[in-house]
């Protein structure tokens, strides 16, 4: 029976990274955000590749579901499935994913707001997930009695080794140093959409070294960073401590 972790985060995580950690496994399949198209169908928001998403992605958000529930389609005994939140806006939630194993992926809010202005523009905190991974959460606390797994990229940049061999621990499979490093360039298991956002990651070969200070943000841009703090503090409280 296929073991299916649900790896919840919100952009500019290093949910990509954390994606190809795990396809560097050699008992792993890798997904990579099985529900964006269906969000982007459901909800017309404009994103960089939008419409070539749609085209090639199920964007039947319950013929995912029954998709993402089912074997590894290659057979494989792991199935990682790099999931967002903020995409999960139809009928579809974490309450229908009960044999998964979840886990959630933050970063300090200051740094995600910079690394996505970068990228595309950002109008509204909630594109960011933190609110709804914390709902996730308390959920899964309630459902299993438990806290779920929360790691966060600053402590997998500082310890990746230390970090990920606890949360391989947590969603009961064993670890594997094959999950440091990876091959440079795409991967066939990325979106369409990699294309646009995927420049850094398809750069390197492993996780980057500790980023420096938090990025001073001004304006709106810092807005959105106070935003998301009160949510990110929490979770970083229950968070796998390195």
């Amino acid at each position: 029976m296929t073991v299916r972790i649900a790896m919840w985060s919100g952009p500019r995580n290093l949910s990509t990274a954390m994606m190809r950690s795990f396809g560097a496994r050699a008992d792993t399949f890798v997904s990579d955000e099985p529900f964006y198209g269906a969000f982007l169908a459901m909800t017309g928001e404009e994103q960089p590749l939008g419409s070539e998403t749609m085209a090639e992605m199920d964007c039947d958000e319950a013929s995912v579901l029954r998709t993402i529930s089912s074997d590894a389609p290659d057979g494989s005994p792991v199935w990682y499935q790099k999931h967002m939140p903020h995409h999960m806006v139809g009928q579809v939630s974490i309450e229908d994913m009960p044999h998964h194993r979840h886990a959630f992926l933050i970063r300090a809010p200051e740094r995600v707001v910079a690394s996505y202005a970068a990228k595309d523009e950002l109008r509204d905190a909630e594109l960011l997930g933190y609110g709804q991974i914390r709902g996730y959460v308390e959920r899964e606390r309630q459902r299993t009695g438990a806290t779920p797994p929360i790691i966060d990229v600053d402590d997998v940049l500082s310890d990746p080794e230390s970090v990920l061999s606890r949360l391989c621990e947590a969603v009961g499979i064993d670890w594997t140093p094959a999950m440091l490093s990876w091959d440079k360039g795409p991967h066939p298991a990325d979106g369409v959409w990699g294309r646009h956002w995927y420049e850094s990651v398809n750069a390197s070969t492993g996780f980057a070294p500790p980023r420096g200070p938090l990025p001073d943000l001004e304006g709106a841009y810092a807005d959105v960073a106070a935003a998301c703090r009160e949510d990110y503090e929490a979770l970083w409280r229950d968070r796998i401590v390195p």
